[in-house]
């Protein structure tokens, strides 16, 4: 097959022949996984049917340096799996002999990586991408960590939309070529813009796949996005988007695609689920994805999932009671899962009966592919390079260390980060913003002190931060939110900090807050009252419970993922940068930083 989504670079060439027209997806099934295997008829075909091998990853994040990651099957074997280079010789391997053979990536192929993969705007694993040839990637909720526009434009365009080439974006890539975007369609069938409803991307490709005799049969496949309440993980929150129910955008299509003669038909959603056994097996699954079944069309011939890093190999029934496969091939290029179909030449439909899949360990036993190789060790160099840069000055130290307050002067400079990044770039910029130094549950954004002294870098030196320091101080690549909440709800969070564990003891896990807020506490008074409405002042003016405000934050904390649940009834989020951007475009502005002071809270005598 042939891919004819506008190849922009040098196309790699796989041991495998090509006809085609759109693009198509991977998707796998029940039988037993051991290396090596392959299932029976999956390369000739049957008599009257046409051969389809689809080759699939999921959530591959950027892994393109082997870790020592094992998995085990049913029988008790395990296997040191993973890194690029081996996802890209095992798909060779896997590919060999078969006339029709497609590469999926089903979702979060880019993001939540690596430094090496981060730093660099996603572009390695676009150029890994581009180069083990897959054929589409179904997006994930990681796609749209960023933007939609940093998707649509720089990841699949490669449109330059970050400061200098080869500096902040548009790299040079490990085959010496400026990055030129993706040989390969991003697909989704249920996101749209929220105001117009316009979808983002297509919603499925429909491949025409030769049969050997001049005619054709056609495939389809259907990708589905990842969604809650019609949007996405904290990371990913994007306010201008809606995600629609998955199911009923499924059978949509599907019914669409039946109407136009497509009776071969594909599911690949990034969504997923678990269960008790192996990888190469099926026992006890549950989750989403399984309770999603029964309701996916029956014109649905198999699904692939992702999303939840698990592990399956299914056949399970469709509303019909036909057996209908689902399977997920792990995460970060632990697995490849092959699925093999049949075509009925006369009905254009899929012989179920004939389908099989495999969940193939990506072992390190085998020659590892040369290009890759050599990707995997050009990007970290780079990251290496680029974290010994100097990014700002600062004239003091901004640390995570409390007084008794809770107030740390890294903690305010980062309220003061998000309350700037609102001013600047938020249509009805915030009030105030409020960053969590303390958590109850989750992650913490604060990770590291930004110091005057110098680190252990040879090219740092008094006063610089580096790159490396600046991404391993404040942040963890959360977007930047812009909310409407009620003073009452401001009240709730500040006397939210104190709560007790489960033991009795009491807990204190304060909130910044920016530097036009004020108000002090009464610790000796109980929990929930320790905070008068009154000395709250917001820009020199009470707090008032009834009226409401413009509040910046960190998506997770405003979702309530790390405890602090007060703020999570907001409404009209407006998305402005994300978190460690913010942080250094303070800094930046602020040129040569003073740590704020202490002042914004005091304690009652």
């Amino acid at each position: 097959m042939t891919n004819t989504h506008r190849p922009r670079r040098h196309r790699r060439v796989v041991a495998v022949t090509a006809a085609a027209a759109l693009l198509a997806v991977g998707f796998p099934l029940q039988a037993a996984a051991q290396e090596g295997a392959t299932a029976p008829d999956d390369a000739t075909g049957r008599k009257g049917t046409v051969p389809v091998q689809l080759l699939n990853i999921t959530d591959y994040h950027g892994a393109l340096v082997a870790t020592n990651s094992t998995l085990s099957d049913s029988a008790g074997n395990q296997y040191l799996v993973g890194g690029g280079a081996y996802v890209a010789a095992h798909l060779d391997r896997l590919a060999a002999g078969h006339k029709n053979s497609l590469r999926i990536s089903n979702g979060d192929a880019i993001s939540s990586a690596p430094a090496y993969d981060q730093w660099h705007r996603n572009e390695p694993s676009v150029e890994f991408l581009n180069h083990i040839g897959v054929d589409l990637n179904v997006i994930g909720n990681h796609e749209f960590d960023h933007s939609a526009e940093f998707l649509f434009n720089h990841l699949d365009k490669g449109k330059c939309m970050f400061g200098e080439e080869d500096v902040d974006s548009c790299f040079v890539d490990s085959q010496g070529e400026r990055f030129r975007g993706s040989d390969f369609p991003y697909i989704s069938a249920n996101f749209v813009e929220r105001d117009s409803g316009k979808p983002v991307a297509p919603p499925y490709v429909i491949k025409q796949v030769r049969d050997g005799t001049g005619a054709s049969v056609r495939v389809a496949v259907i990708g589905v996005t990842f969604q809650r309440d019609g949007n996405l993980e904290t990371q990913s929150y994007q306010p201008g988007l809606l995600g629609l129910d998955a199911v009923e955008t499924t059978n949509k299509y599907a019914d669409e695609l039946d109407r136009r003669g497509v009776k071969a038909i594909v599911l690949s959603i990034h969504e997923g689920g678990s269960h008790s056994g192996a990888f190469d097996n099926c026992v006890n699954p549950r989750g989403d994805v399984f309770n999603m079944l029964g309701q996916i069309s029956p014109k649905v011939d198999a699904i692939i999932t992702g999303h939840t890093h698990s592990a399956f190999n299914c056949m399970l029934p469709d509303p019909d009671g036909n057996p209908r496969p689902i399977a997920q091939p792990s995460s970060h290029g632990k697995l490849i899962n092959e699925m093999n179909l049949q075509i009925d030449r006369a009905t254009g439909d899929v012989v179920r009966s004939a389908t099989t899949s495999v969940n193939h360990p990506v072992t390190r036993d085998i020659e590892p592919d040369p290009v890759v190789s050599h990707m995997a060790e050009y990007w970290p160099a780079r990251q290496a390079e680029m974290g010994a840069q100097p990014v700002t000055e600062v004239a003091g130290d901004f640390t995570r260390t409390l007084d008794a307050t809770g107030q740390s002067t890294l903690g305010n400079a980062a309220a003061d980060a998000m309350y700037e990044d609102s001013q600047l770039l938020a249509a009805a910029p915030a009030d105030l913003a409020v960053v969590p130094v303390g958590v109850f549950s989750g992650s913490n954004p604060f990770v590291g002190d930004v110091l005057y002294a110098p680190g252990t870098n040879p090219a740092d030196a008094p006063g610089t931060l580096l790159y490396e320091e600046w991404l391993q101080s404040f942040g963890y690549r959360n977007p930047v939110l812009t909310v409407t909440v009620t003073g009452e709800a401001i009240h709730n969070a500040l006397e939210g900090q104190w709560r007790l564990n489960s033991a009795g003891a009491e807990q204190f896990r304060p909130l910044a807050v920016s530097g036009n807020t004020r108000y002090s506490f009464d610790q000796n008074a109980p929990i929930g009252d320790r905070v008068d409405p009154a000395d709250v002042l917001i820009n020199g003016e009470p707090l008032a419970l009834d009226r409401e405000y413009r509040l910046a934050g960190l998506t997770y904390n405003l979702w309530g993922r790390d405890g602090h649940t007060a703020l999570a009834d907001f409404t009209e989020g407006t998305r402005t940068s994300v978190d460690q951007d913010a942080f250094l475009t303070y800094l930046r502005r602020h040129a040569l930083a003073e740590p704020p002071a202490l002042d914004r809270i005091s304690i009652k005598p």
